[in-house]
């Protein structure tokens, strides 16, 4: 019942990228590279895929990857990852890692894990890491957390706040670890006014009193959430191959 498994939630259907998760980049489709890197953690002892699309569903079993199908009705990651985690009673923790993050550290799956086993009052642990500008830090489009001295998360928004004294204000990166019980517990709570408003769920945990704690890095990995980015990334692993074969 101590074991941990990483669930990487994945969606044909996105309304900004259609068929992003067997985008090719480099050559590889864009979850596989997700998957290999999830692999690489140490502090797993499963990596599921779980996707509703069975174009998704075949492709990564051709790649020897586990996946579970789950239901076209869930609403966001966090419910898809879930249903998979009520069927699965031996994972007491549970790694869910976004699907368009390929340079996900596999580092930091395993720092997850850690304090997840190492601090019993922790139910959620996610991460967050300083912005490299300001007009990073300025973007709507990137999401930022607020940590006190003790790791706790403040606030999440994607507009600039206020930092109370002694806080960090960092940009979050999405990969969230959970006690089985508070992931249950969270996908049966109802979404906060706030979290409708911004579109990030992780406000209805600290709404109904949830502490996350965030784990500081000192660099974050990039996600894909367009077209742009995608070529954007292909670019980046071409030139870093050309360096490594010189």
């Amino acid at each position: 019942m101590n074991k941990a498994v990483g669930i990487i939630p994945a969606r044909w259907a996105s309304t900004r990228f259609r068929g992003k998760p067997l985008h090719l980049i480099a050559g590889k489709p864009l979850l596989r590279r997700v998957w290999e890197r999830c692999c690489r953690a140490k502090e797993l002892d499963s990596v599921i895929i779980a996707t509703d699309d069975m174009r998704v569903a075949h492709a990564a079993f051709e790649w020897g990857a586990e996946v579970a199908l789950t239901s076209p009705l869930h609403q966001s990651g966090t419910d898809r990852i879930a249903e998979v985690a009520k069927k699965g009673k031996d994972f007491a923790y549970i790694i869910n890692i976004q699907g368009d993050e390929p340079l996900i550290e596999p580092r930091l799956i395993d720092k997850l894990v850690k304090k997840l086993q190492s601090d019993r009052k922790i139910d959620i642990v996610t991460a967050g890491h300083p912005f490299e500008s300001e007009d990073e830090a300025s973007s709507p489009h990137q999401v930022k957390v607020i940590v006190d001295p003790n790791g706790i998360a403040l606030d999440f928004s994607r507009a600039v706040r206020s930092i109370p004294p002694g806080a960090k204000l960092l940009r979050h990166q999405g990969i969230y670890g959970f006690r089985r019980d508070a992931l249950l517990r969270f996908v049966n709570s109802e979404p906060s006014p706030r979290e409708r408003a911004e579109s990030l769920e992780q406000l209805r945990a600290l709404e109904n009193g949830v502490k996350v704690h965030v784990l500081v890095t000192k660099h974050g990995s990039p996600g894909v959430d367009t077209l742009q980015d995608a070529k954007a990334l292909e670019k980046k692993l071409t030139r870093a191959k050309r360096k490594v074969s010189r």
